[in-house]
């Protein structure tokens, strides 16, 4: 399994939200190339990004952060929020990004996205975002009438690189992560599916490993010391834990 340490932007700074909200924000770095470089030497083979602002905005807002952090780091990148169309799409992955992230406008304009999928076959991720099992969108401020599952299935046999599926509910309350809903989305499509939300502890880790999922985000219990890097691949590879000099 795939282990994924977050680095959330909002206003060029390194932070997490509880659940989405912005209103409920933590911030723990000035500079997120700094944290990208030392999750690298930590252990960390990728990295996920959002760019909330983005998300919220409808348009990548911290390009800035990101090219410092795609310059930092020379593992596979990959970036959701604000991702709306193919121009920004050739923008980040002529800066480095390895693949990205869409949510809303794949929910909303699906036969767009289609033919997004097939212009970058392998690059994009469909991000799915849900509360109660159905799909939020804008950075988590709006709710639809689409289950996730369903979103996911219209899309399973399209060139995807991957499926990364947010539960709302416990992402940022280090509550552990939603097993059964992860276990579903899983066993429902054919295409990789990444968990999001919740991952709390080693033992969180290793549960998402055995279902198993195709990798996992790791977010806030990083930056709160919950998680170490060097534990985490250690419970997902069997190897023991190196410590960092």
């Amino acid at each position: 399994m795939e282990l994924w340490p977050a680095i959330d932007l909002r206003g060029g700074q390194c932070v997490r939200l509880r659940q989405g909200d912005y209103a409920q924000e933590t911030v723990y770095g000035a500079d997120p190339a700094a944290m990208a470089r030392l999750f690298v030497e930590q252990g960390a083979e990728y990295l996920h990004l959002v760019d909330l602002d983005g998300a919220r905005d409808g348009r990548p807002t911290n390009l800035p952060s990101i090219a410092a952090i795609l310059k930092a780091v020379s593992i596979p990148c990959e970036l959701g929020g604000g991702i709306r169309d193919a121009a920004t799409v050739r923008q980040l992955l002529d800066l480095g990004m390895t693949r990205c992230v869409l949510g809303t406008r794949a929910l909303k304009d699906q036969d767009w996205f289609r033919s997004l999928i097939k212009e970058f076959p392998g690059k994009l991720v469909l991000g799915i975002d849900a509360k109660d099992g159905m799909v939020a969108t804008h950075g988590w401020l709006e709710v639809s009438q689409t289950s996730a599952v369903e979103l996911a299935q219209q899309f399973e046999n399209e060139p995807l690189a991957a499926i990364i599926y947010t539960d709302i509910a416990t992402d940022g309350m280090l509550a552990g992560p939603n097993l059964a809903a992860m276990d579903e989305m899983r066993r429902s499509v054919k295409l990789p599916v990444v968990a999001s939300g919740g991952v709390t502890t080693i033992d969180d880790v290793r549960r998402l490993a055995e279902l198993p999922m195709a990798g996992a985000i790791i977010g806030r219990a990083l930056y709160e010391g919950r998680i170490t890097m060097p534990d985490a691949l250690a419970a997902v590879t069997g190897r023991r834990a190196k410590v960092p000099s």
